[in-house]
């Protein structure tokens, strides 16, 4: 077999169907399975015992490719989230308090924020941020 295909094109097409995979199946270790079962298949049916080596390297690039995209792709989801939910309380608040003053709207926030999280508060007047200001009723 040439050396070439072993070291430069097989773990290029490693890591492009890792990428591919990991965004359709959401999982590095489904992965990595499917890219040993692949070449495992390969290895006993166009190739010698030999290449079972490279096919528990390939494995191990599959699962550390799939482990860095999922990574930064769900860095990249719950930035994404928190800033549309912090936009969404902004702009409900605009909405809504417009002839309140911008120290209430802030505390406003936080508290949706906190109530967000399924951190209720214990007191219906305390605004949740840390400052132990009471709202207005």
């Amino acid at each position: 077999m040439n050396l070439l295909l072993i070291f430069f094109a097989l773990p290029i097409a490693v890591i492009i169907t890792s990428i591919i995979l990991e965004k359709l199946l959401c999982n590095p270790l489904l992965v990595a399975s499917f890219i040993f079962a692949i070449f495992l298949v390969v290895t006993f049916a166009a190739f010698d015992s030999t290449f079972l080596i490279a096919t528990f390297a390939y494995t191990l690039l599959a699962f550390i490719t799939a482990a860095i995209v999922q990574f930064l792709c769900n860095k990249n989801d719950n930035n994404n989230n928190i800033c549309k939910i912090l936009n969404n309380i902004l702009d409900n608040l605009s909405q809504n308090n417009n002839n309140e003053e911008s120290d209430d709207n802030i505390c406003d926030a936080v508290e949706q924020i906190l109530n967000n999280n399924n951190n209720t508060s214990q007191s219906a007047n305390n605004c949740n941020c840390g400052c132990n200001r009471y709202r207005r009723i």
